[in-house]
């Protein structure tokens, strides 16, 4: 399974993320199999800013990860997300966290996501929709959980129904 997790703090949060998931849905070679509730959470890295709605969806994809990443910028780029500096406030984050067993580093993309496990605002979401799967390093999302320093105060906001 490949997971992706999606985020938003400015506009209608929520709606924003329902957008992304339709637009992942509606792409020919992306299944959405599993979406988590949403998450308000503190902004990470600029904390002058909105908090942000988080979640983690599952999908299966017969795309290459960098087509996958390509796909998700593209849907980034329509829904609004307009990059100007390192965590800035956005309209719409998809980040990809794992594709299956695949393990990659380059410039362009790192999988699992290089800070998949230092993330509360991930885990959370991603131990709801797939707790003991094996994630990075041999652990599950729910071991990786119980040990993140990340101190970051994560809500459950509500269910997300797509």
């Amino acid at each position: 399974m490949v997971f992706l997790g999606l985020g938003s703090n400015i506009g209608n949060r929520e709606g924003n993320i329902l957008a992304a998931v339709q637009a992942l849905s509606s792409h020919p070679a992306i299944a959405v199999k599993a979406i988590s509730s949403l998450y308000e959470t503190e902004p990470f890295g600029v904390e002058d800013q909105a908090d942000f709605l988080n979640a983690v969806a599952g999908i299966i994809t017969s795309l290459s990860p960098y087509s996958l990443l390509a796909e998700c910028l593209r849907i980034e780029h329509r829904l609004g997300r307009v990059r100007s500096k390192k965590w800035a406030p956005r309209v719409i984050d998809i980040d990809l966290l794992v594709y299956d067993d695949v393990m990659i580093q380059s410039e362009q993309l790192t999988i699992p996501h290089k800070l998949l496990a230092e993330r509360k605002f991930v885990l959370v979401p991603l131990a709801e929709i797939a707790g003991e799967q094996i994630i990075a390093g041999g652990k599950t999302a729910t071991q990786l959980l119980e040990q993140v320093s990340d101190r970051l105060n994560v809500r459950f906001y509500k269910e997300l129904v797509i």
